[in-house]
């Protein structure tokens, strides 16, 4: 495994991180054991969850996927081994069986207590904002179309204080935030160093190739502010394994469960897929190991964080980590991306 630092502190984080949101849907609690036992075997040391886990989303299995490492925490006493992440749940029709609060100072702290009490632990290493509040173009929407109606008011620095509040009581270690774009990222750090604030160390946006978007503003705003990527989907929902092109998907797969979940197979998805498949083959590598080493070798990438419903596929995602594309190979992908960009956004 390799290994780095959460930036701006000596917390050690393997370049791989566990993604953990099939767990308590299309894994079972068992299941989630035994990837937690391989990955922990394998070196990786960070995990990621969220309070809305599993995914899709639902009221009956809310928070699931936390208890189930909670339940593992306990069983195994491994909980001093692992970088934990997790998330409070943003505002929106999709989590108003949650909460409809958004980032208020209740929300926040009903969400760290209940949080502690699934994993079973007292503290949380890194507690990320799971969206924005205010309208703006996440998840699949390619651009920024402003709403005059939005509810939402400038409220950075009332979320900083009252996360500084938490922190400062020992629930949560450092924070991050996700799904965020350039002016949302750069406020947060501008209150954090005006007003000494926690500053925000992580961001988890979707990356991978089918989705290179962070390389636009957000990558500068990265390499240049020192907040470590967290790229979720590096798979883009398995499409990237190059199975469903092949027609050798199970029918658990994700997107055979759930085919409302479109984000990655448009026609121009599937097109760049097909290319990105050739590559991978022509140079004796499966398409899962181009497109996870892909990723994680990015000079943003703090860790890459993959999923998988199987050991075998859990340890394919994993052992990408050893693989280095050559330049030829990197030359290969960018001829695509450059024919057919970001088709998945």
């Amino acid at each position: 495994m390799k290994y780095t630092t959460l930036p701006h502190t000596d917390i050690k984080v393997s370049k791989i991180c566990l993604g953990t949101m099939t767990w308590g849907n299309q894994n079972t609690q068992d299941e989630g054991f035994a990837q937690m036992d391989l990955a922990l075997d394998k070196g990786v040391n960070f995990f990621d969850v969220a309070e809305l886990y599993p995914v899709p989303a639902t009221a009956e299995t809310y928070a699931e996927t936390e208890r189930i490492i909670g339940n593992w925490f306990t069983k195994t006493g491994h909980r001093d081994k692992v970088v934990l992440a997790t998330k409070i749940a943003g505002p929106g029709d999709y989590t108003a069986h949650i909460r409809t609060t958004g980032f208020s100072k209740e929300a926040l702290h009903e969400a760290v207590n209940h949080s502690l009490k699934r994993l079973q632990t007292d503290y949380i290493d890194l507690y990320q904002l799971h969206w924005p509040e205010r309208q703006t173009n996440t998840f699949g929407v390619r651009d920024y179309k402003h709403n005059p109606n939005d509810k939402w008011d400038d409220n950075f620095n009332e979320v900083l204080h009252n996360l500084d509040t938490i922190v400062k009581s020992g629930k949560i270690r450092q924070i991050g935030i996700s799904n965020e774009k350039a002016w949302g990222t750069m406020r947060y750090l501008e209150e954090s160093r005006v007003h000494n604030l926690p500053r925000a160390l992580t961001i988890q946006n979707a990356y991978s190739l089918l989705n290179r978007v962070f390389e636009g503003d957000m990558a500068e705003v990265a390499i240049r502010e020192n907040i470590g990527l967290l790229a979720y989907s590096p798979m883009a929902f398995g499409v990237l394994s190059g199975k469903y092109i092949k027609g050798t998907a199970a029918d658990n797969a994700r997107l055979k469960l759930f085919p409302r979940f479109a984000r990655y197979s448009g026609e121009q998805a599937t097109e760049a897929t097909k290319r990105y498949l050739k590559i991978a083959e022509d140079n004796d590598m499966t398409l899962a190991q181009m497109s996870l080493a892909f990723v994680t070798d990015r000079p943003f990438m703090t860790s890459n964080i993959i999923g998988a419903t199987s050991l075998k596929q859990l340890e394919e995602n994993i052992d990408s980590v050893n693989i280095t594309l050559s330049d030829d190979v990197l030359k290969g992908i960018d001829a695509v991306h450059a024919e057919i960009p970001n088709p998945a956004p």
